[in-house]
């Protein structure tokens, strides 16, 4: 049985999540970031041209950063593209191959989640996380007890590897927005069962904040933070150049859109993508508060 195509759904807003019956806080000192099979393969089965796909890797993606920033260990993993079926075992029963041979580029993980230099990429062999990988010892010896966990799909992976941290003694976190699943009720009964039953569920905003600082708000320097993110080797903005040039894609700019939207600034993907330099950006930006 193959993964079948998934309809999109709205993303679960911090409101509806579950209470916790714990009182855990997420702690940077004591934790660690995983970004749960977030591979190509994985999400091409998701609705393109959907709100859902683009609104969990923005999450990821400031989740990520808020840990880089926070010295906190973000770990990815990532299904191998060569799967003997020995390897795989039980899996091709309930899923058949999996990624193979003939499509290594599904193995990557998607545009604008890319790992970073420092980042930790675990080969992943089955549900949970900790099967067949070091991932425990690798928290032990950076002394963290703490698991924050988001990406696909939450009913499956996400859930199983919370619970078996949870038998680990790690208090896993898993992000309600920051995960998708094959459907709405399926996504929210994970969510239900990990409040209920071994950790606690948690916000993106909770962690990363939309703007970057709370005193920065929605400002120029919060773009060209935003913006800078993209360039891979550090290098100043040039504030009038085509931020093409720079990596900026069209998933990048759907994302852009729907933050400002959040925001207070409705501003759309075409008109966006019309004035692609930094200070195009901010001047349409200026121009759309003037008017509001």
């Amino acid at each position: 049985m193959a993964i079948p195509f998934i309809a999109d759904y709205p993303m679960p807003q911090p409101e509806t999540f579950p209470a916790n019956r714990t009182s855990w806080q997420p702690e940077p000192a004591r934790s660690a970031l995983l970004i749960h099979d977030m591979q190509r393969y994985f999400l091409r089965f998701y609705d393109a041209k959907g709100a859902l796909l683009p609104r969990l890797v923005d999450n990821l993606a400031r989740v990520a950063r808020w840990a880089r920033a926070n010295d906190v260990p973000v770990i990815y993993t990532a299904q191998p593209h060569e799967q003997p079926a020995s390897d795989r075992a039980l899996l091709n029963d309930m899923w058949g191959p999996g990624i193979t041979v003939a499509e290594p580029d599904q193995q990557k993980v998607v545009d604008g989640l890319e790992p970073q230099d420092g980042d930790i990429v675990l080969e992943k062999w089955r549900y949970s996380a900790f099967v067949r990988s070091d991932l425990k010892a690798r928290m032990q010896a950076a002394g963290r007890d703490q698991l924050i966990i988001g990406g696909v799909y939450a009913h499956i992976g996400c859930m199983t590897t919370a619970t078996d941290a949870f038998m680990n003694d790690i208090q896993p976190f898993l992000l309600g927005d920051g995960v998708a699943d094959f459907s709405e009720a399926e996504h929210l009964m994970a969510l239900r069962y990990v409040a209920t039953r071994s950790g606690c569920v948690i916000a993106t905003e909770s962690l990363a904040p939309l703007s970057l600082a709370p005193e920065m708000g929605l400002s120029r320097d919060w773009l060209m933070a935003k913006m800078q993110a993209l360039v891979e080797d550090g290098s100043p903005l040039d504030p009038d150049e085509n931020l093409i040039f720079y990596g900026l894609d069209s998933l990048q700019v759907m994302r852009l859109a729907g933050e400002l939207k959040e925001l207070g600034v409705p501003v759309g993907f075409d008109e966006l993508v019309r004035v692609p330099s930094l200070n195009g950006i901010w001047a349409l930006i200026e121009g759309r508060r003037l008017a509001a």
